[in-house]
């Protein structure tokens, strides 16, 4: 009986944070259904008349991320004004994002849209907060109009294989998606970069992951439970934008996106990209702002580091 407890409890505090995260996502739908219901509410989820819900929301979120994670946001003003897309990192538990898109609705009003993988569609009971919150699949169509109307939209192009299979390592792992770069050509609008520092010792995969990835490459279904939820130090960090230029190709604009990293041996085309915008790439943010590989006792220790790298 010891022994079980113990297990339990144990695998209980190994999953109880990230349990809670899911639990406040839900809690937050069930408020939004009663706000619908009560104000009568029919407008279109993403029209003004639900600002103050998402307000509401944001605020929750954004003090849960200053007591659990003292959370801090750098380079907002690097976001465009109008049209852009944010390209980031996805760790284990996109909490981050989260936080991110909380602090960006305080701080300016501003809605970012964000492409979501499918499988998050089929969660039951999520449907009128993905709607407010502007989470879609992120077709081609989709994220043309939204920059068309103005928006950001957000993206990431590891998605949950990279919230899976990454490491603390923070291996981007992309593989041949190029998408986002082809609908910035189209759209003829700046991409720009984000990354958040600690993001993987928060939260954690499990080592085993060869079953889990074949799994995954069967299903395309997140089988893999993340584990974690320590109080470490989140940083967000949004790059400098990297501007429409109409004589670049799709492949030139993933690389400039992705940089090229010494430290994981990437072949670029040329040497030129090395030294391209250094501060507006995602690899070159994780080599700055991150100890590699990650250390979840630093990344606790900086909760008490006042100072911003």
């Amino acid at each position: 009986v010891v022994i079980i407890s113990l297990t339990m409890s144990a695998i209980l505090v190994f999953f109880i944070v990230p349990l809670t995260i899911l639990f406040f996502i839900y809690l937050t739908n069930i408020l939004l259904l009663i706000y619908q219901r009560n104000g009568e509410v029919k407008a279109d989820p993403l029209s003004d008349v639900w600002d103050s819900a998402r307000k509401a929301i944001a605020s929750f979120w954004d003090i849960y991320a200053r007591i659990w994670h003292g959370y801090e946001l750098h380079g907002v003003e690097n976001l465009p004004e109008g049209p852009g897309i944010l390209v980031y990192y996805h760790g284990a538990i996109p909490i981050d994002y989260l936080y991110f898109l909380s602090r960006l609705f305080l701080w300016k009003k501003r809605l970012c849209l964000s492409v979501a993988d499918h499988f998050v569609f089929r969660l039951p009971g999520l449907k009128l907060l993905l709607e407010v919150t502007g989470v879609m699949p992120g077709t081609r169509e989709e994220c043309l109009i939204a920059l068309k109307n103005g928006h950001l939209v957000s993206i990431s192009p590891g998605g949950v294989r990279e919230a899976l299979f990454s490491d603390e390592s923070y291996q981007l792992m992309w593989g041949n998606r190029k998408g986002f770069a082809q609908v910035a050509l189209d759209a003829k609008v700046p991409i720009i970069p984000m990354y958040t520092q600690n993001i993987r010792e928060g939260y954690r995969m499990l080592k085993e992951r060869r079953f889990f990835r074949r799994l995954y490459e069967s299903t395309r279904l997140p089988f893999t439970p993340p584990y974690g939820g320590l109080p470490v130090k989140f940083r967000t960090y949004i790059g400098e934008p990297i501007p429409y230029d109409p004589n670049i190709t799709t492949e030139e604009l993933v690389e400039k996106s992705l940089f090229c990293s010494s430290l994981h041996k990437h072949v670029c085309k040329g040497n030129f990209l090395f030294s391209f915008q250094t501060k507006t790439a995602i690899q070159a943010l994780i080599s700055k702002h991150q100890t590699i590989p990650g250390s979840i006792w630093k990344a606790l220790l900086e909760r008490f580091d006042k100072r911003c790298k």
